[in-house]
């Protein structure tokens, strides 16, 4: 059968690949961040009443950050070896399966598995879209549409954000209603994904038909092959630089709050308001990346994001920890944070590895990094109340060398080099999914 007719019909809008993916991303950040609130909301009001206890939630946090990170592992290697299609709808179907929990209950074994549940879908859901993205996008426009999947993530949190915002005063209630709102997201983002066809690329590089291309590093499925020249270096660049530049995200993301209450003694409604201000800066810094993404100016930017980040996080430390002073840090990380963090992460990662271990090398590089960012977040608190300031700059310190990494890895690698295979003609010459090691 000639390759062109077979697959060339399941090539859908990259841009709606794009949307559609990046609506999981949605879900999946409006997911982990509105379990944190309704947690919260769901805590017991004196002792003995029903409700949570403090250490049961972070119990249940604990699961949900496991979970994630298992997720990511087995998600991105069941997409490579069964298709983006299957996982991607079985991993939406796990977050509304888990939504539903608290309308069950709020008792700790009753949300126990669903939490469990919504971090593994969470977690598997995130290599497989983005290597859908991928596939479905050109060399023209994939670091485009990447940070724009990405982008929608960010509404995802400002979703959580407000509802928190709306319906915290509804106690128990108001937690139900997050875990509706980001279920009833999920499950139209469920429906939405019937409409996208299984990659063409995966389809290609798996079809028995085409015994040229199983021949090349494009169908390459073994896992010993991450450990080879010439994918053990993008990986082992991508694992240090991302691992660490999480651990210094996490702080202000997971603790900022914390930070506020008890370091600068902030009412917590003043210092929420306040940081979602952080929102259109998130916005008008993807947006801005958009624009040179998938040109030689994204290391320029890579380099002045990663600049402001460090001394974004280095404000409190030189001016004390002040409303002022925190809300800077937040948008300037936030801001800069756009051209240096998560979204180049995810295109370098794209374009660093073959079809058949896309999907594996992205779940395991987020797994690395959610498992070592679970450990920081069991400590954190008590370094914070031992000395803010030493945290703060300690992790000032620890970003920098995680996009000094990330610069030496692939300040070279300053373009797309993403070659495609032309349909029903997998020859040497077409070069099937190059990899270019940083």
């Amino acid at each position: 059968m000639d390759g062109s007719r077979r697959f060339g019909a399941m090539s859908p809008n990259p841009w709606w690949v794009g949307f559609v993916c990046g609506m999981a991303t949605f879900v999946d950040a409006a997911a982990t961040t509105g379990i944190g609130i309704a947690f919260v909301l769901f805590q017991a009001p004196t002792p003995g009443a029903p409700g949570l206890t403090p250490d049961q939630i972070g119990m249940l946090t604990g699961v949900l950050t496991a979970g994630v990170a298992i997720g990511s592992l087995l998600g991105g290697r069941l997409g490579d070896r069964f298709g983006r299609r299957t996982v991607f709808l079985a991993t939406m179907a796990l977050i509304v399966i888990g939504a539903a929990t608290p309308f069950l209950g709020i008792g700790f074994e009753t949300l126990l598995p669903g939490v469990a549940l919504i971090g593994l879908g969470v977690g598997a859901d995130l290599p497989v879209a983005l290597a859908t993205i991928s596939e479905a996008a050109t060399d023209r426009n994939r670091g485009k549409i990447i940070v724009f999947s990405n982008l929608l993530g960010g509404f995802g949190i400002l979703l959580a954000v407000v509802l928190g915002i709306q319906f915290g005063a509804l106690g128990a209630d108001g937690g139900r209603i997050i875990f509706g709102a980001f279920g009833g997201a999920g499950l139209l983002v469920l429906a939405l994904r019937l409409t996208i066809p299984e990659s063409r690329t995966w389809l290609l590089a798996r079809s028995s038909e085409e015994p040229a291309a199983r021949t090349t590093r494009f169908t390459t499925a073994r896992l010993a092959d991450l450990g080879q020249a010439p994918l053990r270096k993008p990986l082992l660049i991508l694992l240090a630089y991302y691992t660490l530049t999480s651990l210094a995200i996490s702080v202000a993301g997971s603790f900022g709050t914390f930070v506020a209450v008890n370091v600068a003694h902030l009412p917590v409604s003043e210092y929420q308001t306040w940081t979602l201000l952080a929102m259109p800066a998130a916005v008008i810094g993807a947006l801005w990346f958009m624009s040179v993404a998938d040109t030689r100016l994204r290391m320029t930017y890579f380099v002045l994001g990663a600049v402001t980040v460090v001394v974004s996080n280095l404000v409190p430390v030189l001016f004390g920890f002040s409303l002022p002073t925190l809300v800077i840090s937040v948008i300037g990380s936030t801001f800069a944070g756009a051209f240096c963090f998560e979204t180049i992460m995810k295109v370098w990662t794209q374009e660093s590895f073959p079809t058949m271990l896309r999907a594996t090398a992205q779940g395991t590089i987020y797994a690395v990094a959610r498992f070592a960012t679970a450990g920081l977040n069991v400590v954190t608190p008590a370094l914070l109340a031992l000395n803010p300031f030493g945290v703060y700059a300690g992790v000032a310190a620890v970003a920098a060398l995680g996009f000094l990494i990330g610069w030496l890895g692939f300040r070279r690698n300053t373009i797309n080099h993403f070659t495609l295979p032309t349909p029903g003609r997998p020859s040497a010459s077409a070069r099937p999914d190059v990899v270019h090691a940083p």
